[in-house]
């Protein structure tokens, strides 16, 4: 084909490639000239001297981009069906633009540099070795031209590397074949690479240095001028082959790594002082040093602890961190700091295995070096450090090391800054605040990533003290009495609630809280670790008494007094004259108010203040029951008198605290006389419960509305509420049956339980069969408990919805925090505390609603397990609970749904006994399953088609939040519903097991 015939396409093309360029054209002529553009690449028989004529370096960067484009899709796509010569010719020629055919490297565009080398690439993935067995050969000549070719000749190692062994883009065989050939020639690889890097670093080197020698001479400053793109270009090749030897390290035999003594990993301790090359050395060392394999193989790591290589790592350390935060700098810290992860993996790895390795007498030098990023403003790299902490103290040989062992204090002082939550990106109270706006998008997200950094920190301080468990103690006692005796400071953003107030990032409640969870860990970890006669008692009571001493109205700072009330309480067990101040404390707690007689409603930090104590109580009588039993009547009679007033407290909290009783009652071993017990406490709520008049609105659905106040109209929604007292009667009665339900039990020990009258006979297969003494009086309750199931699920019929009030028409709807927990949505960090539980009526329908719905179901779901044979042998048990809880299910919303199977179908199947599976579950799991079915397959044939259809939105009644809300719902009940089927087919080995974690795990 002529010369001219060439050059009026190249015409032509270069026109088009303009066209599709210029910003200027229209759509139309655009997409002709893309399509004429295509069309050429696919069909023209003349696209190899088209593209070689296009790609010449006398063209603009865009047009010899399009002609090597055109090269490369040659070579994909056309290869195998050229003829020899017409693929020589083209090879030599591609090679010919990397010899001569491009611009300088500093002034040659990347995008030219990336396409020619995947141009190169594409013909190796074909030829080699077989049809050009010379390929490194040229490479190699190729790169002794300058650092243009050289550049070119990494970009070219790289990208084999990545299709070849990292992103596997070949045909298996071929891919076997160049990765066998690559690995036959890695030792000619790995020199190439070592040399070139070498000797361009040195150059540079030298050129950047030489004006610093000179200076006392005054050398005039063009010199410098000159050298400078000459150094440049030295310096662009190092950081090329730093980046290919990165492609090459994680995956080459550890003895080229380390081959030479090594002398890779010392050049890259070396280039750490290098501010334009020590990212890329920081991450081939990184790579290097994260390697697994045969311990023996990795040996020779170890001489990174060596002095030279220690002293290139500390000094790159502190000048980086020495010159403020700078991102360049910020970046090399974070992977500096991996390295040393990395490097302390590799030290438990090979340390007390079976090799013959010593703990290096640097170690000292590297924990202190550690230490620093653990005391290092960003959290981000405080928090990288936590997991290689765990791994040293966990450490069977350093955990010995005198060395680790005088870390610990410093460790756990840092620990004690590190817990403080300071360094919110929109804040500036801390110099971490500067390096999260780099790390973290959003208060919120660092909120989150802190929670899970300082939970691991707990692990991490946990280990530590089990190594050193006075220390710990001690650090804790002396921060407790600061804490105690320290002024409060509000700061600048007090707290909504009252003046004087902390809110949740108020200087004085973030070192309370910090305090707080250190105390926490290390006291409970010291238990554990210390023998009883070893445990300072007299210090421990001493710091009890500070707390029970300390008052505050502050409902933050008094949550974390509780917390450490908490965690002191195993001394009592030494001391048990000090139970009645504790309770005491507790009790003051759960009445607390801000404000005395308070009317406005409470915020979430005093509700959390009142639960916390009496999540206190119950689990010092359910950890410590033998402990609180002497003071039975004590606590009894407390309690009698703050239930004896309606109004102070919640039902939830009134219920707390008779699960408290309940608990304790478990120890009188004496079934009569603990029966005789629950049926004076339950007797107010059978009262209210088998009343007529609660037995007609617990029947009917239109009287529970009208009683519960869900069809008034409110004018005033945030203080109005005539019919708050009637619902908290129902849920008073639904609380207290479930509190009894699931608290009430037999003695654990079989001879103590017979003793006591519990056990009533043996199954067939040898179990022994208990009674509650629960069961007579929760039975006597189970009509009307499943009347209300019924009423509830009935609710939701269009027309009881039709019957609510203007004020109330989504009080059947979900709860905001619950819509936001499903998509995933934070909540405002503040108003998690500042703001009342409930900021409407309406809200607080919802949430009286959505309660007595999950507790009604966690009462059948914990019936099983606590009054077994009783509960299971109820007449016609199945055919009552079809129908209640399994009627009008088509009115049921997915959200109510889930909890249903989740807290009451799945435990039942859990803890039924074989026996019963006949006449109870299958019963009711047969109409189940075959509902859920039909329900599901409709709704996920919904989702599908709503997927494929493309339609505008044009009436919004259905916003893109409310279809996505939707779709989760439904994606979060199919889970439930997989979980279920397996909980029916998987063999029950652990139902006990499951049963006794529905019973105890609240999450107090």
């Amino acid at each position: 084909m002529s010369a001219e015939q060439v050059s009026g396409l190249c015409e032509q093309l270069v026109k088009a490639v303009t066209v599709i360029m210029d910003p200027a054209s229209t759509q139309r002529y655009r997409l002709e000239a893309l399509k004429f553009c295509e069309e050429f690449k696919e069909k023209c028989p003349i696209c190899v001297p088209c593209g070689l004529k296009l790609a010449e370096k006398t063209q603009t960067a865009i047009v010899r981009h399009f002609g090597l484009q055109i090269l490369e899709h040659v070579v994909k796509f056309r290869w195998n069906n050229m003829p020899r010569l017409e693929k020589v010719y083209l090879k030599n020629n591609v090679m010919g633009l990397i010899s001569n055919g491009t611009q300088s490297i500093l002034e040659e565009e990347s995008h030219i540099k990336d396409v020619l080398s995947r141009i190169v690439v594409e013909m190796i993935k074909r030829e080699w070795p077989q049809h050009w067995p010379d390929m490194l050969k040229e490479l190699d000549t190729l790169s002794k031209q300058g650092e243009t070719q050289t550049e070119l000749v990494m970009f070219i190692l790289l990208r084999l590397a990545e299709d070849v062994v990292t992103f596997q883009t070949l045909p298996t065989q071929r891919r076997r074949d160049i990765q066998q050939t690559l690995t036959q020639n890695m030792e000619k690889i790995f020199s190439f690479l070592l040399t070139a890097l070498q000797q361009n670093v040195n150059k540079y080197r030298r050129m950047v240095g030489a004006p610093q020698e000179q200076e006392a001479l005054t050398t005039p400053q063009k010199t410098d001028l000159a050298q400078e793109p000459k150094a440049q270009a030295n310096c662009r090749v190092g950081i090329a082959a730093l980046n290919t030897l990165a492609g090459y390290i994680d995956w080459v035999a550890l003895s080229h790594i380390t081959a030479d003594n090594c002398k890779l990993l010392e050049m890259l301790c070396l280039l750490l002082n290098e501010p334009e090359l020590q990212i890329g050395a920081a991450e081939c060392l990184l790579i290097a040093v994260s390697r697994k394999g045969k311990l023996e193989d990795r040996k020779p790591l170890m001489v990174l602890f060596g002095d030279v290589a220690m002293h290139y790592i500390l000094s790159a350390a502190q000048t980086a961190d020495g010159e403020g935060l700078v991102e360049k700098h910020y970046v090399f810290l974070k992977r500096l700091c991996q390295v040393l992860c990395a490097l302390g993996s590799q030290l438990c790895a090979l340390l007390g295995s079976d090799s013959d390795v010593e703990t290096p007498a640097n170690v000292g030098k590297y924990l202190d070096s550690f230490l620093a990023f653990t005391t290092h403003p960003s959290q981000f790299l405080r928090s990288s450090t936590q997991i290689t902490w765990g791994a040293l103290f966990r450490h069977e040989v350093l955990s010995r090391d005198p060395l680790l062992l005088a870390m610990i204090p410093k460790y756990l002082r840092a620990s004690m800054t590190n817990l403080v939550k300071v360094g919110f990106p929109s804040k500036a109270d801390s110099p971490s605040c500067e390096y999260s706006r780099f790390d973290f998008d959003s208060d919120e997200d660092f909120n989150a990533f802190f929670n899970s950094f300082r939970a691991q920190q707990g692990e991490v301080m946990r280990m530590a003290c089990r190594l050193d468990p006075r220390t710990g103690f001690q650090m804790a006692g002396e921060w407790l009495k600061y804490q105690l005796t320290a002024p409060v400071d509000t700061g600048p953003m007090n707290s909504k609630t009252g003046e004087g107030l902390c809110s949740i990032f108020s200087p004085s409640f973030v070192q309370w809280d910090a305090m707080t969870f250190f105390s926490e860990s290390v006291i409970s970890q010291m238990f554990r670790t210390l023998d009883k006669d070893e445990i300072p008692v007299n210090d421990g009571i001493d710091l009890l008494q500070l707390v029970l001493n300390f008052e505050t109205k502050d409902p933050l700072i008094l949550s974390c007094v509780l917390t450490n009330v908490s965690a002191l309480f195993p001394f009592v067990t030494y001391r048990p004259e000090y139970l009645p101040q504790v309770l005491s404390k507790l009790f003051a707690s759960v009445t607390f108010e801000v404000v005395e007689e308070s009317k406005a409603p409470r915020t979430r930090a005093v509700k959390n203040v009142r639960r916390h104590a009496c999540s206190s109580i119950i689990k010092m009588c359910r950890d410590y029951p033998q402990l609180v039993l002497p003071n039975f009547e004590m606590l009894y009679n407390h309690v009698k008198q703050l239930l004896s007033n309606e109004l102070l407290l919640t039902q939830m909290e009134k219920c707390a605290l008779m699960e408290a009783l309940v608990l304790i009652s478990n120890q009188f071993k004496d079934y009569e006389r603990q029966k005789a017990f629950l049926e004076e406490l339950m007797a107010p709520v059978a009262g209210l419960w088998l009343s007529a008049e609660m037995q007609r609105v617990l029947s009917d659905p239109e009287a529970f509305i009208s009683y519960v106040g869900a069809d008034n109209k409110i004018a005033d929604p945030v203080l109005e509420d005539p019919s708050g007292l009637n619902r908290s009667r129902i849920s008073f009665c639904v609380y207290t049956i479930l509190g009894v339900v699931k608290r009430a039990r037999w003695p654990a020990a079989m001879e103590e339980a017979k003793a006591g009258g519990f056990l009533v006979g043996f199954m067939p297969s040898g179990t022994p069969i208990y009674r509650n003494p629960c069961t007579e009086q929760v039975l006597k309750l189970f009509d009307n408990l499943l009347a209300l199931i019924r009423t509830h699920n009935n609710l939701y019929m269009p027309e009881m919805v039709a019957k609510l009030g203007e004020t109330f028409a989504k009080a059947l709807d979900m709860l905001e925090v619950e819509k936001n927990a499903i998509l995933g949505l934070p909540q405002p960090l503040l108003e998690l505390y500042d703001s009342p539980v409930y900021k409407t009526v309406l809200e607080r329908m919802q949430g009286f609603f959505c309660t007595l719905y999950d507790n009604c179901f966690h009462i059948l779901g914990n019936a099983g397990p606590s009054m077994q044979q009783d509960f299971y042998t109820v007449e016609g048990l199945a055919a009552q609970l079809l129908s209640s809880a399994f009627i009008n299910l088509n009115n049921i919303p997915d959200y109510r749904l889930r909890p249903m199977l989740r807290v009451f179908v799945k435990p039942l199947v859990l803890s039924c006994p074989p026996e019963y599976y006949e006449t109870l579950v299958c019963p009711m799991l047969g109409p189940l399953f075959t509902y859920l079915h039909m329900r599901l397959s409709q709704k996920w044939q919904v989702i599908n088609q709503r997927s494929m259809l493309c339609e505008d939105d044009a009436a919004d009644d259905n916003p893109e939040s409310q279809e996505m809300l939707e779709e989760q719902l439904v994606r979060l009940l199919t889970r439930e519903v997989m979980d279920l089927i397996t909980v029916c087919c998987v063999s029950k080995k652990g139902a006990e097991h499951n049963s006794t974690v529905a019973v105890d795990g609240d999450g107090e």
